[in-house]
């Protein structure tokens, strides 16, 4: 009788020796007595992992302990693995599952599968998620096995599919996640990427700071262990003139005061984190003059994309007279306000959730104050009205990049040319997008997106979009969705109507770099 049920829907019906292994098996497994608490826990778990779950939970763990990649690699596998067993395999094998009568009442499901057999997609799932994030981290996916097999079996315990449809769906996501990594190379964690580029300049050279005006801030990366930036500079630089910012003080004006001296710099310094660093660099651009970086934040985006990666790197590029011309952007506001952009730009959720990230960050440790307050402001939040270039959308974020950034999601983290010439825009839209759709988007990137788009319950038009574009403007269509540009966030945008454009400007600025 089991042997026909499998014959019923098959269109490539299994041969006759794997159809009367799986009956053995079958009649074994619901002769057995496991118990009720048994019988509840392999229910659980098959339920669980309905939908795949189990697995963005598990996701959004390996989100919480810092690895991003091995998430994103087995979110991608299953979803690839999930294609392949539901638009393939159940159409050319299928088959009936097994007998409802046959099952021990105890195991059985309240709502019974009555899609075809084989291959089994909680099991194709399981081993596609668990085998890409062992491709990236193996001690995770050694963690993850047993519970990959688990959900296998619990297809088994309740009766939900035959002993070839586990292993045909375990086939299935092995295949899956080692095809995505002849396409996509697993990273090795600690070899290094080749560091960004743009055109190498000569600039002015000097050992002892002759001619360099440094602005900086004692207030940038406070509590990291570093020295006092003003006595060190002072004691590397002894003809330099330093001035470090007290409470009042504003950066163009201080520029502008030395230009105007009887003996006006030749290069313009700074120490400080990102946004120091843009307010010195546009006083640089509008007087033609170098800038010299020193990494003093938290973070140093612009300074490590320049090859900057500590105080000495940049004296050695000032010795040497080393640099490039590097792209940067206009932000500019409805009241005639303009900062220079030197790494990015968003509007949307992304400021607040810099902002709630920061509450939490000094007890928590960043990567779980980053998923908490991700969590937080989607699950509060409303999607921003918004026009784009004059168009009309709903979006939760807005991001846009001097540069083209990697890989494809709402915030990346990979900066390969300095002089692109391109503004590198990511849209994660709101409207007729579920809203765990923009979660997924906005974590691991638009290709999971799209392969989360073909499961059942998640199903619409793409949450993310990228473009590249040389100018945008973003204005708001009802409340104010506040901004942020090189880690400087504000819940405000000035002027009236809340607008904002931003420009490329390609290679405005000279920077001190050394030489790859």
């Amino acid at each position: 009788m089991a042997a026909s049920r499998r014959r019923a829907r098959s269109r490539l019906p299994l041969p006759d020796r794997i159809r009367r292994i799986d009956a053995d098996v079958a009649a074994r497994i619901n002769a057995r007595t496991t118990g009720p608490a048994s019988d509840r826990f392999w229910r659980g778990l098959t339920l669980f992992a309905n939908h795949g779950k189990l697995w963005f939970a598990a996701a959004a763990v390996l989100l919480a302990l810092g690895r991003p990649r091995a998430a994103a690699r087995g979110l991608a596998s299953l979803g690839l693995a999930s294609l392949v067993a539901n638009l393939v395999g159940k159409r050319l094998v299928g088959g009936e599952r097994p007998a409802l009568t046959s099952i021990p009442l105890a195991r059985r499901l309240q709502r019974s599968p009555t899609s075809p057999s084989f291959p089994s997609g909680h099991t194709a799932s399981a081993a596609a998620f668990a085998i890409g994030v062992a491709l990236e981290w193996p001690a995770a996916g050694a963690a993850l096995a047993p519970l990959a097999a688990g959900v296998g079996y619990s297809r088994l315990h309740t009766g939900a599919h035959w002993l070839s449809d586990v292993a045909g769906g375990a086939a299935i996501g092995a295949g899956a996640a080692l095809a995505l990594k002849a396409l996509a190379p697993a990273v090795k964690r600690g070899v290094p990427r080749d560091p960004p580029t743009a055109r190498m300049v000569e600039l002015p050279a000097t050992e002892t700071g002759e001619g360099v005006f440094i602005v900086v801030n004692p207030g940038s990366g406070r509590g990291l262990g570093r020295p006092e930036a003003g006595p060190l500079l002072r004691e590397k630089l002894p003809r330099a003139r330093i001035h470090e910012l007290a409470e009042g003080d504003e950066i163009a004006e201080l520029v502008q005061r030395d230009l105007g001296s009887a003996t006006p710099p030749a290069v313009l310094g700074v120490y400080g984190g990102d946004g120091t660093v843009a307010a010195v660099a546009r006083q640089a651009i509008e007087a033609g003059l170098p800038l010299l970086v020193f990494p003093g934040g938290t973070f140093n985006h612009f300074a490590k994309a320049a090859l900057l990666d500590s105080v000495d790197a940049a004296l050695d590029a000032l010795a040497a007279g080393s640099g490039r011309e590097v792209d940067v952007a206009d932000l500019t506001f409805a009241d005639g306000r303009e900062v220079t952009v030197l790494n990015t730009a968003s509007v949307g959720i992304y400021p607040s959730f810099v902002e709630e990230r920061e509450k939490h960050e000094k007890r928590l440790g960043k990567p779980l104050a980053a998923l908490l307050a991700a969590i937080r402001v989607v699950r509060r939040g409303d999607p921003l009205q918004v026009q784009i270039d004059g168009e009309p959308r709903a979006v939760w974020s807005v991001f846009v990049g001097v540069d083209r950034y990697y890989p494809v999601a709402v915030a990346p983290i990979e900066r390969r040319r300095l002089d692109d010439h391109l503004l590198d825009v990511r849209i994660l839209f709101a409207g007729g997008t579920p809203r765990t759709r923009g979660a997924v988007a906005l974590a691991f990137g638009g290709r999971t997106d799209a392969l989360a788009a073909r499961l059942p319950f998640l199903q619409g038009p793409p949450a993310l979009e990228a473009r590249t574009v040389r100018e945008i403007t973003i204005a708001a269509d009802g409340d104010d969705p506040g901004y942020a540009h090189d880690g400087e966030a504000s819940t405000e945008t000035p002027g009236e109507p809340k607008r904002l454009t931003m420009r490329m400007r390609p290679a405005a600025l000279r920077v001190y770099s050394p030489r790859a």
